[in-house]
């Protein structure tokens, strides 16, 4: 096996412990762990190793421990890196990109905890670091992603895109961002807020007497609308282009079908913590394809314009 080979295997495998780790966090955050290590950090509750720890403590700390395995393993790909690819090449900028949010991942974990923006606190600060640690998280699997990828290319692979295509993968980006960033607020205010009917729900989301995190809940589920059919006519623009391209522009569409199913199910069902996962998983994933999507365009694009 090639080291490209071994260093592409490698990096998936880093970027399924982070998916993993992405999860493990929301769960913390659904089921109100995360002051489960009091106002500490790195320690926890003042310890390295909590001692006859409460759940809570257990649930949060593993958190912890497994987000550290996640900056072992950045660090790795940018040794792993060096080897493979050359000065300034792509696969080597997008392992450095990783390890820079990774970091920033640590540092927004850590402001959650050192400002007790966790448990069933409401603050509006609490909402802005939410919505910030989804977006940074979705940088991170992108510069994962662009990183894997980058290493099955060769080392001359130009990037290029027809017309409006790069613009429209951008366009697609940050719509997708700031959709995981309302779902951060929205997740946030069902965590706080839980309604005990669909009905109450509804009512709460219209009512000038209800948190702004609940009256908020609407934004998400319109602008999911709004963004995945961008999204799903950006893909269908694609679906033209070379072999790898249709496929990966066909699993974005049934994704963001998938997710929207997911996303109405999560309402009915009142948003119950294993629903919430899914959602983000499936948002991850579509994130995820559509990262492969607009690196696949430019590569075929670019072949093209060199033949």
């Amino acid at each position: 096996m090639t080291a490209n080979r071994r260093f592409t295997r490698y990096a998936w495998l880093v970027i399924a412990w982070n998916v993993a780790t992405i999860l493990w966090g929301a769960f913390v955050r659904a089921t109100g762990a995360g002051a489960g290590c009091g106002s500490h950090w790195p320690l926890c509750n003042g310890q390295v190793l909590p001692r006859a720890p409460e759940v809570e403590t257990l649930i949060e700390f593993s958190h912890r421990a497994s987000s550290g395995i996640a900056l072992l393993l950045v660090i790795g790909l940018v040794i792993f890196s060096r080897r493979i690819g050359a000065p300034g090449s792509l696969v080597r900028r997008a392992a450095w990109a990783s390890l820079g949010f990774v970091l920033a991942e640590a540092l927004i974990g850590a402001g959650l905890v050192l400002f007790g923006w966790v448990a069933q606190d409401q603050s509006q600060e609490r909402a802005i670091a939410v919505s910030l640690h989804l977006v940074n998280t979705l940088l991170l699997l992108a510069a994962l992603t662009v990183t894997a990828r980058a290493a099955a290319l060769p080392q001359d692979t130009k990037l290029h895109w027809c017309k409006g295509s790069g613009f429209l993968w951008g366009a697609g980006l940050a719509g997708l961002a700031m959709l995981g960033a309302t779902g951060a607020i929205t997740a946030l205010g069902d965590t706080l807020f839980p309604a005990r009917s669909l009905a109450q729900g509804l009512a709460a989301d219209v009512s000038a007497a209800a948190s702004d995190l609940v009256r908020l809940r609407v934004v998400h589920p319109v602008l999911a609308i709004l963004v995945g059919s961008s999204v799903l006519a950006f893909a269908g623009r694609l679906a033209k282009g070379g072999r790898e391209t249709a496929r990966l522009a066909a699993w974005l569409r049934i994704a963001i079908v998938v997710q929207w199913v997911a996303g109405a199910a999560n309402i009915v069902l009142l948003a119950p913590v294993w629903m919430q996962l899914v959602h983000l998983l499936l948002a991850d994933a579509t994130w995820i394809l559509l990262v492969l999507l607009g690196l696949q365009a430019g590569v075929d694009f670019g072949a093209s314009q060199a033949s």
